[in-house]
């Protein structure tokens, strides 16, 4: 019996040790599958940045440099003072001849006595350098630009400035004694270039100068600016009223001039 409780008491002895290592064994295992625990940093790191960002608000200011103009959003009456109560100097439209959004140059801002905010714009009407009052709201956002176009009748010639300084300039073609090129003040109200006739060239701007007398603008009464398939002529008094410049010249100045552009011709 004394070699038998001796293996009993041997097999006990190995039978503890081998419990407690399977219960090792398991704690570690059930240990090991268990998140690992990490310090946590005291200031985490910032979100990121929203992919939508709206900036202040700038103020439009007065500058000579400085132009602005806006779309026609809806149509609307121009009237001679800021109320709706005023005369109706002529009507805007949201497209021009051309199928293109209409825009106007800003001139001036004023609110009537109800809080309501009024736009000067000058307007593409006979007659020319005329101007009206229209609400706010019927316009869109509005857009700047630092340039000015300068056509000199004279001289027959075409300067285009940026912050009041010439950075290009290009004989031109204008309107004969009988279909004059009109003077005044104007702006570039659109940009062509699907017209595929070797006759306006590979690029043509809209203006919202018009002809009392005639013009070879396809939208009828409105003077443009294009190219030629006549640059021999250039320069000279040879067209309806409209104002055509060599290829070339029309190409670098639609690489210089955005639509909205101030046109001065005198």
């Amino acid at each position: 019996m004394a070699p038998g409780g001796t293996l009993a008491r041997a097999f006990g002895v190995s039978a503890g040790a081998v419990a407690a290592a399977l219960i090792a064994v398991i704690v570690s295992s059930r240990a090991s599958s268990s998140p690992s625990i990490v310090d946590v940093p005291d200031h985490l790191p910032a979100p990121p940045a929203s992919a939508l960002w709206v900036p202040k608000p700038v103020a439009l200011h007065r500058s000579a440099a400085v132009a602005y103009w806006a779309s026609v959003r809806s149509a609307v009456p121009g009237r001679a003072w800021p109320s709706r109560r005023a005369e109706i100097v002529a009507p805007l439209a949201t497209k021009t001849p051309e199928d293109t959004t209409n825009i106007v140059l800003v001139v001036g801002r004023t609110r009537d006595r109800a809080g309501r905010l009024w736009v000067h714009v000058r307007l593409p009407v006979l007659p020319n350098d005329r101007t009206a009052w229209v609400p706010r709201s019927a316009l869109g956002v509005y857009g700047a630009v630092h340039t000015h176009l300068i056509i000199d009748l004279e001289r027959l010639t075409a300067t285009l400035l940026r912050n009041g300084s010439a950075i290009f300039r290009a004989p031109i073609g204008v309107g004969r004694p009988e279909w004059p090129t009109p003077k005044g003040n104007f702006y570039i109200r659109d940009r062509l270039a699907r017209y595929r006739s070797a006759f306006y060239g590979p690029l043509a701007f809209g203006t919202s100068a018009r002809s009392s007398v005639l013009t070879d603008w396809p939208g009828g009464g409105f003077i443009g600016l294009h190219g030629t398939d006549e640059p021999q002529l250039v320069p000279g008094r040879i067209s309806h009223g409209c104002v055509r410049f060599r290829n070339r010249d029309i190409l670098e100045l639609g690489r210089l001039m955005q639509v909205g552009t101030p046109v001065t011709i005198r």
